[in-house]
């Protein structure tokens, strides 16, 4: 009998996963029905009784999710990381954010600038600004775009550059490119790990995918997609 197995993940990890669920399908049989929200998202509608076998979100929420009982306890692994960059429509003239200093003017001459509004990259951009003493004068220039959309959106021309983590950009191309990484000084690298529902019906399914995702044999696969493992 196949058995479905449904993943519900962060939309920063969506390219990475999508690129690994078919050589699962084709080892196991099983079939992966994926659901993807910002992390904050998905979080509550699990908390609202959202049916799942595997999540794949902050560990904090993780954290919090077995506490009430959602996750089983003992089932956290992680998963990786991702960093910050910047997104450009593609055939943009070439930018430098490769200093603290050369970040900053580009964030100044920039007409408008794309971020996650409901999402944990477009918190830590906003109080970036606040720490680098530009807020009063770049927030006045920021787009908010929800559910996972900022690159694409700089991709269609609503913004001249996106804030974002990387796994968005690489997965807009070709209509959007990655200008950079955020400089290392700034760098925040969000953290993603993966738990197994305490109520599901395919349990031992899901955990043979949180072992096949978090497998080495994989690690190469993730790099190309911009998630880094530790």
């Amino acid at each position: 009998m196949n058995q479905e197995i449904r993943l519900f993940g962060a939309i920063a990890v969506r390219p990475a996963v999508l690129a690994l669920i078919p050589p699962f399908e084709t080892a196991t049989g099983f079939t992966v029905a994926v659901k993807w929200e910002v992390n904050p998202t998905v979080k509550k509608q699990i908390e609202a009784g959202e049916a799942f076998d595997l999540v794949i979100i902050n560990p904090p929420m993780i954290q919090d999710l077995t506490a009430l009982g959602k996750v089983k306890a003992g089932s956290e692994v992680a998963f990786g990381r991702i960093g910050m960059g910047v997104a450009a429509k593609a055939g943009s003239r070439p930018l430098d954010i490769g200093s603290v200093e050369a970040f900053v003017d580009t964030l100044k001459s920039a007409g408008s600038i794309a971020y996650a509004s409901d999402g944990t990259s477009g918190g830590y951009f906003f109080g970036l600004l606040d720490r680098l003493g530009i807020a009063d004068e770049v927030k006045p220039k920021l787009v908010a775009v929800p559910g996972g959309q900022t690159a694409p959106a700089v991709g269609r021309g609503e913004a001249e550059l996106g804030v974002v983590p990387v796994t968005s950009i690489l997965a807009a191309a070709p209509e959007v490119m990655l200008v950079g990484r955020f400089p290392a000084e700034l760098q925040s690298y969000i953290d993603f790990a993966i738990g197994i529902s305490a109520d599901s019906s395919n349990a031992e399914a899901a955990r043979q995918l949180s072992e096949f995702l978090t497998s080495t044999a994989v690690d190469d696969i993730l790099a190309t997609k911009g998630v880094v493992r530790r």
